[in-house]
């Protein structure tokens, strides 16, 4: 690096080298947003759009859930980043899934439920999703759809569809989720009477419910957990 070059550039190496020694471990939030946005912004500093993102969205979850419009907004961010981002941000959720497959659902509740909160969770119209899972419980390769997007506050879910959805995958159990936009996660007498409904449809077939999420982005009910399945 030459003594004419700028400045930033011998900041992105220390970072980068900073990382490389120890990960993430002791990077203020804003230093963990620079690192990303070099990825996507070679020719310009980044301190001072991370800062702002950091200022307006909080956190890195924030950043990666905010709508590619917010992010475009913020200064020196340019088109390509907030694209970058939530490309990183599809990533980790992928990662996440496939982290589950093959493993054993019960085991580890918790790294599906993670999983769900991060693709589902931030959404601001109601989803449903199924999980579709082996003889052993364990989430098979590729095998979470989504079975219905609706508004703000429903999504109109049919058990059938269901139930069929499984059997063409050749399921053997199935674990549902949808989230709630206005970040209650306690279920509806909807929410309810949808999973006893799904529940007496996937019996006489020997499918198994093993449960039902709702999520937000900060937390997530269990009707299992609950005692309600």
């Amino acid at each position: 690096m030459t003594s004419d070059s700028p400045h930033y550039l011998g900041h992105r190496q220390r970072l980068r080298e900073r990382f490389t020694r120890s990960g993430i471990e002791g990077f203020a939030d804003y230093e963990i947003v620079e690192l990303l946005l070099t990825l996507a912004i070679p020719r310009s500093d980044v301190k001072e759009p991370a800062k702002a993102l950091i200022a307006r969205f909080g956190n890195l979850r924030g950043i990666l859930d905010a709508p590619n419009e917010e992010l475009s907004s913020v200064k020196g961010l340019g088109e390509v980043a907030p694209v970058a981002l939530k490309i990183i941000r599809a990533a980790a959720t992928l990662y996440l899934q496939q982290s589950c497959e093959g493993q054993d659902t019960l085991a580890d509740p918790t790294s599906i439920e993670t999983f769900w909160r991060m693709r589902i969770g931030a959404l601001k119209n109601e989803v449903f999703q199924v999980a579709y899972l082996d003889t052993a419980y364990r989430l098979v390769r590729d095998g979470v759809e989504t079975l219905e997007e609706g508004t703000v506050d429903r999504a109109t879910v049919y058990p059938r569809r269901v139930i069929e959805s499984a059997l063409r995958r050749g399921s053997a159990a199935l674990v549902l989720a949808h989230n709630h936009p206005n970040g209650q996660v306690q279920p509806s007498e909807q929410d309810k009477l949808l999973t006893r409904a799904i529940v007496l449809a996937a019996e006489p077939l020997r499918l198994k419910i093993v449960d039902h999420l709702i999520v937000s982005v900060d937390a997530t009910f269990s009707f299992r957990k609950a005692g309600l399945l």
